[in-house]
């Protein structure tokens, strides 16, 4: 079973929407015995790393979340999440990650980026090979729509993007997946890496 966790901060409509063009049988829930056993787990998130981690809490979610052994894919917010701290409101987040999430510097540069940019990876060895990325071109162009960043960390970064500063646009440890753009939102590209994701053993 696929969940995908409401805790009241994801884009939920839009994700909803690429699963069934996927054919996906999932369900949105928050109950903690639900997410502990999924067969995968989909983290979507927009809004502020603060009140995200607070409903994360309510729920009771917090501890599920770090120790799944499933896939796991955090989107957008849901990939800040999987860090250490975010420098919005100087937030404790999961920790499953090493590294701080920041605001981008002041620059020529609108802030928030919103809009298209293009994703890269490297594949490198079996273990770090982006196994998202599947069947999707090198340089493709996703959507974003985000003010903080996550770090270049050469453990985890499995793709970056460039705008105002280089940052890991997706990352993985183990089975904790994380995409900074939103797949759901990227056409044949997102819905590429939605379905690699259904896919991951």
């Amino acid at each position: 079973m696929i969940v995908v966790v409401d805790y009241k901060a994801g884009n939920l409509y839009n994700v909803a929407h690429a699963l069934r063009h996927l054919r996906a049988d999932f369900v949105f829930s928050a109950d903690p015995r639900t997410v502990a056993t999924a067969s995968r787990v989909i983290l979507p998130g927009v809004g502020s790393a603060r009140a995200a981690m607070d409903s994360l809490r309510e729920q009771g979610l917090t501890d599920v979340l770090r120790n799944l052994e499933v896939p796991f894919l955090g989107i957008c917010l849901g990939l800040q999440l999987l860090f250490e701290r975010s420098e919005e409101e100087d937030t404790p987040c999961l920790g499953v990650l090493k590294g701080v999430v920041r605001k981008f510097p002041k620059s020529e540069f609108k802030v928030p980026q919103i809009g298209w940019n293009n994703v890269c990876y490297k594949p490198g060895t079996d273990a770090r090979r982006p196994q998202l990325f599947d069947g999707i071109p090198d340089g493709s162009y996703f959507y974003f729509v985000h003010s903080y960043f996550a770090p270049l960390v050469p453990e985890l970064t499995v793709a970056s993007t460039e705008y105002v500063v280089s940052f890991s646009s997706a990352v993985r440890k183990e089975n904790f997946w994380g995409v900074q753009f939103h797949p759901e939102r990227s056409g044949e590209a997102g819905l590429r890496l939605l379905g690699n994701f259904l896919d991951l053993n």
